[in-house]
């Protein structure tokens, strides 16, 4: 989906607009982390954070008050090159300690750190204190099973209590997390499962979605007959009816209990505490390495100071375990000392407004939201989100997916009605939060200012020179930034070709961006094949793998197209196997087998049945020639087709 062009529609820009007031400047995180470090203004931090990185780093960790129970000598080691950073070296610590143990140091035990909301209306509620004793029996659990320091821990939960217990106990026992889908089909986690060699996994039996059971542990049963290095399985119960295989699976209780506070396990600054997987356009899962000081500073600076997170906030964000969001919205709220709102289900289920009902029932003062979403709540109407008191929201916080401008305008004139920003940013998995925000400027719709400070953000032309004012360009880093994964687990070769090959020294991210004449940038799209659907990614190759292990079909392509409320959808065109019938059973069965393998998000819109997929002359498949004559756009050059028949033959489809 293209970003809107700023030029459009000049009276809803004008309207949708953001202006702080000086009220805000004067309360955001941001003023005060001027006045700490001594900086008259924001555009002298982002000169001083330009010309020395290692000052700013430092400041920001002390501000953050991470906390390190050996300090480190050196903030930021470049002697490996700039793509094998090091940071924090000679540190260590354990993120649990600044996310939790701090809090409770300072008295504020009994201050309510979640709060959950299942799909029936049911809540419960956890206090810092509470939380910590949670973590703390099961990490003993888990050390008692056998999980050590560097083994990886699959979390494939629901956005419940248990998760971020879940979450913060494997960290408190120096394992690494590793994050799953929670709506993911067998196939899927087996793949992320056994790339990472994952020793055990904590899931539930099931959870619900608009009304309907859907079940977890059974899932993850037929996927370990393909990842046999899970020896154990700790299962949060919801009727105990989920058959457990003996001497592998635990209930919750079983598994969690421990005796009294468990302290935690130091590590290296630099250790791994989770591996998330994020989709290029061909190939594996990648799976990104995120460290205790790289996840926890970096999260700082995107929540605290872009996202102006206070410890008196209470926030929601609906998103999964499986997408950057879940883990980062637990480290976020806990180093702020604020309030996350967990809910199970949906946004507009069982009432329509539900989203807009729980700002009102739960106080919300802040709110994570996707453009997705927006499109979704947008199409119950103004009246709908009208019923609710949303007098509490303060502010609205969006990442991870190009904006339209009637959604962004939507939200500014019925949700927030003046009383706060709709701050837009852009970044991803891979460098573990934001490469460019909003700051405390004016906010156009659907932009952002431009690079947040320590990255080196800019937009590379073609020849990896800065783009000019209207130039659409690739956004880049030129700058080592902490909350970059540090690498690809276990592929070294695939990381640099992926992020570092194509601007040598210069980290590129794979977004188009533009910059306007006032300086606002505007994210255009990828610069590849990957799917996005309802902010969870993944590539092409996956869905199309799921197509071929049907046995039913020659080959397949799978793209995305442009869906006024998703925001996209999968689209596949496949050649059917000889023998085959084209029809309408064909079509069904190849869309249940890429829902079974990667979730309902996915299913595809179309199934198109063609004679040959579009083709370079090494037979590389063109997803791009696909997308555009599926989108009614124009496919550009088509001089590299070695079967140019197949585009008239995929316009007649469309067409028909």
């Amino acid at each position: 989906m293209e970003q809107t062009d700023p030029n459009a529609d000049a009276a809803l820009i004008a309207r949708a607009t953001w202006h702080p007031t000086e009220a805000h400047r004067r309360e955001a995180n941001w003023t005060r982390f001027l006045a700490f470090a001594g900086l008259g203004d924001y555009p002298a931090l982002e000169a001083r954070a330009a010309a020395d990185p290692d000052w700013f780093w430092r400041r920001l960790i002390d501000f953050l008050d991470v906390r390190f129970e050996t300090p480190f000598s050196t903030v930021r080691d470049l002697s490996a090159g700039i793509a094998h950073a090091r940071w924090c070296v000679g540190g260590r610590m354990n993120m649990t300690v600044t996310l939790l143990d701090r809090h409770l140091a300072a008295g504020r035990g009994a201050h309510p750190a979640l709060v959950f909301e299942a799909e029936d209306g049911a809540v419960r509620t956890l206090t810092y204190a509470g939380l910590a004793r949670q973590v703390d029996t099961l990490a003993a659990g888990l050390v008692r099973e056998g999980v050590r320091p560097g083994d990886v821990v699959g979390l494939f939960l629901p956005m419940i209590p248990e998760a971020v217990v879940a979450f913060l106990a494997v960290a408190r026992v120096g394992g690494v997390v590793l994050p799953l889908f929670s709506g993911f089909g067998a196939a899927a986690l087996a793949t992320r499962l056994a790339d990472v060699g994952a020793v055990a996994v904590i899931t539930a039996e099931g959870t619900r979605r608009r009304g309907r059971a859907s079940p977890l542990k059974a899932t993850l049963d037929a996927a370990l007959a393909q990842a046999p290095a899970v020896r154990r399985v700790v299962v949060v119960p919801t009727g105990r009816n989920a058959p457990m295989q003996a001497g592998r699976d635990l209930w919750w209780d079983e598994a969690a209990t421990g005796d009294g506070p468990f302290a935690p396990v130091i590590v290296d600054a630099d250790h791994p505490v989770m591996v998330i997987h994020t989709s290029g356009t061909s190939g594996k899962p990648k799976g990104t390495v995120h460290t205790h000081c790289g996840f926890t500073v970096k999260t700082g600076e995107d929540y605290l100071l872009a996202f102006d997170l206070k410890p008196s906030d209470r926030w929601m964000w609906m998103s999964d375990m499986g997408w950057l969001i879940g883990p980062i919205q637990i480290a976020a709220t806990l180093l702020a000392g604020a309030t996350l709102l967990l809910a199970e289900g949906g946004p507009d289920y069982p009432q329509a407004g539900r989203l807009w009902r729980m700002v009102e029932d739960h106080r919300l003062t802040m709110l994570g939201l996707s453009p997705t979403i927006a499109r979704l709540m947008k199409a119950h109407g103004a009246a709908e989100a009208e019923k609710y008191d949303l007098s509490t929201l303060r502010a609205v916080a969006s990442t991870g997916e190009p904006w339209d401008l009637a959604s962004w305008a939507w939200i500014m004139d019925h949700v927030l009605k003046g009383r706060g920003p709709l701050m837009n940013n852009a970044g991803g998995t891979e460098v573990g939060g934001i490469i460019a925000t909003n700051v405390l400027y004016p906010i156009k719709p659907t932009s952002f200012h431009g690079p947040i400070p320590g990255t080196g953000a800019d937009i590379a032309a073609e020849d990896g020179s800065r783009a000019g004012v209207g130039q659409v360009g690739e956004l880049v880093m030129r700058e080592a930034c902490i909350g970059t994964t540090r690498g690809l687990w276990q592929d070294e070769a695939r990381y640099m070709e992926s992020y570092w090959s194509r601007f040598p020294g210069t980290w590129a991210h794979g977004d188009w961006v533009v910059r306007d004449a006032d300086g606002a940038w505007f994210v255009q799209g990828r610069a590849d094949d990957t799917i996005k659907l309802a902010g969870k990614r993944t590539g092409p190759a996956e869905i199309e793998a799921l197509l071929l292990a049907t046995g039913k079909v020659k080959d397949a392509a799978a793209v995305a197209v442009p869906d006024p409320v998703k925001g996209s959808a999968v689209v596949c065109a496949v050649i059917p196997a000889a023998e085959v019938p084209a029809d309408a059973a064909l079509a069904e069965l190849l869309a249940r087998a890429v829902t079974r393998g990667l979730g309902a998000p996915f299913r595809p819109q179309r199934v198109l049945f063609v004679s040959d997929l579009p083709r370079t002359r090494n037979l590389k498949v063109m997803r791009r020639v696909i997308r555009a004559v599926l989108a009614g756009t124009s496919p550009g050059d088509l001089a590299a087709l070695v079967n140019p028949q197949t585009v008239e033959e995929l316009r007649r489809l469309c067409a028909g």
